[in-house]
């Protein structure tokens, strides 16, 4: 039996992140993978999703070529190829962990890993032999898969989760995506833009419902403008796929409707993975489908603890690298603060892009709090414009009485990178007023944050 001091149980962005700061604090590290280095995000989720995304873009580009004086002629899409490159980011990408893992000397144990008392794991390989390693800590980072609902069973073919919409064989000429999340709309914008008849159901008042109302309108607009059919307040009843492609019975707020599809991509939100890795065996507390843990990841039991997708917070690659790093600092002794959960950014990679953190207008005023509220369109900036990329805006929401940064809304091409100056403010405590004294550079899309804030405060220029 090998010896550890930290012993990681999956490899995704919360795992391998938690693995390598381990070992960059002295500690002999042991990290279990049953599939691929990366988990879920660097395999079939974050970074081949985005790799898909860029080329539904720079196909919008080739067919808006004469918009920017330029001309091509036949710019047709091979869907393999599109395929087959985002497969070969995210090898690249595993590849890449691959390497990490041996440069800080992690041992990467291959099988399946299931937790005992004693703080054990027992390790299953794919020829079937089980091997057991100890460890003084163990921490657990299985993350999550699609969730299923009992109206839309997967099937793998005509009902797909985003596993499977990501290496479909063929490109389907009708789709349906259950469910507006961030999954579902970067889905929908990309079968959209490859030329997929596309309907979204939502099941809330409005799509991508996490986010500032103003954002979601937005948004629903510039997808209807692009042919995408949005249904709100609905929800699928049922679906029959014994013809040759999917009848989808929705409710609808005008009562029921059926859809026709080649497929139906379900993205109704996750479903975490702590079934049968030992939680019961040990005695690890749980509720509604997530391990319980304290402010720095210990469960119940001394000895174990747990990050990411499989605890309560949000299920974000960021948010589970972010709490691996903080849970093996507390173990090495250092001092550490509790994550800010009000200061984590949401981002959504459709075109326009949206990204959030904070409050929203509407928790801000249901708090009863005075609040002042700028908003800044990207048509009166001078590099949208210039880009070809002027739809969206920048929201930005105060504390009236002490300048407080409330929370930061954005919906625009790019605006996934810019978030991380309200929340880098917000970190700092920043007030409304430094936001105006700090000098942005021209011409940039972020000039629109500035600008967003001098309009919260009666100072606009440029609107």
């Amino acid at each position: 039996m090998s010896n550890f001091d930290v012993i990681v149980l999956g490899s995704g962005p919360g795992g391998y992140v938690t693995a390598i700061r381990a070992s960059q604090l002295g500690m002999k590290t042991a990290i279990i993978e049953k599939e691929s280095l990366g988990g879920v995000c660097l395999n079939w989720g974050c970074i081949p999703t985005k790799a898909l995304l860029k080329s539904a873009q720079v196909f919008e580009y080739l067919q808006h070529a004469g918009d920017y004086g330029l001309k091509v002629e036949g710019a047709d899409k091979d869907f393999d190829a599109v395929v087959k490159r985002s497969r070969n980011v995210a090898s690249g990408m595993s590849k890449g962990v691959q390497f990490l893992m041996k440069k800080n000397k992690i041992e990467v144990i291959n099988g399946y890993g299931k937790i005992k008392q004693g703080k054990k794991v027992v390790v299953k390989g794919e020829d079937g032999k089980e091997t057991e390693y100890s460890a003084s800590h163990i921490i657990i980072a299985t993350g999550a898969r699609s969730r299923e609902l009992p109206s839309l069973p997967q099937d793998g073919k005509k009902i797909i989760g985003y596993r499977k919409a990501m290496t479909l064989e063929k490109q389907p000429d009708k789709l349906v995506v259950v469910g507006s999340g961030a999954i579902g709309i970067e889905f929908a914008y990309f079968y959209n833009a490859m030329g997929t008849e596309v309907t979204v159901v939502e099941f809330l008042p409005n799509i991508v419902p996490v986010e500032d109302e103003e954002i979601s309108k937005q948004l629903e607009r510039n997808f209807k403008k692009s042919g995408i059919k949005i249904m709100t307040s609905s929800e699928v009843t049922k679906a029959d796929t014994s013809g040759d492609g999917v009848k989808v019975t929705v409710k609808t707020p005008k009562g029921e409707e059926i859809l026709e599809a080649d497929v139906v991509l379900s993205a109704v939100g996750i479903k975490t993975n702590i079934e049968n890795i030992g939680l019961e065996e040990v005695g690890v507390a749980t509720d509604r489908d997530k391990i319980l843990v304290n402010d720095y990841y210990q469960t119940n039991i001394p000895g174990y603890y747990a990050i990411g997708d499989v605890t309560a917070g949000p299920a974000l690659a960021h948010v589970a690298s972010a709490e691996g790093i903080l849970c093996v600092e507390k173990i090495a002794g250092m001092h550490v603060e509790p994550l800010d959960y009000g200061n984590i950014p949401g981002c959504t990679y459709c075109m326009p892009e949206v990204a959030s953190v904070g409050l929203t207008e509407k928790q801000a005023r249901e708090k009863g709090l005075d609040i002042k509220v700028g908003k800044f369109p990207f048509s009166a900036s001078g590099k949208a414009q210039a880009s070809g990329n002027s739809d969206g805006f920048v929201k930005v929401i105060f504390d009236a009485k002490y300048g407080e940064w409330l929370g930061c809304h954005m919906i625009g091409a790019g605006v996934t990178d810019m978030i991380a100056e309200a929340v880098l403010g917000r970190k700092l405590e920043t007030t409304g007023h430094e936001i105006l004294k700090t000098v942005h550079p021209h011409p940039t899309m972020s000039e629109a944050v500035m600008e967003a804030v001098a309009d919260a405060y009666g100072e606009v220029i440029h609107l």
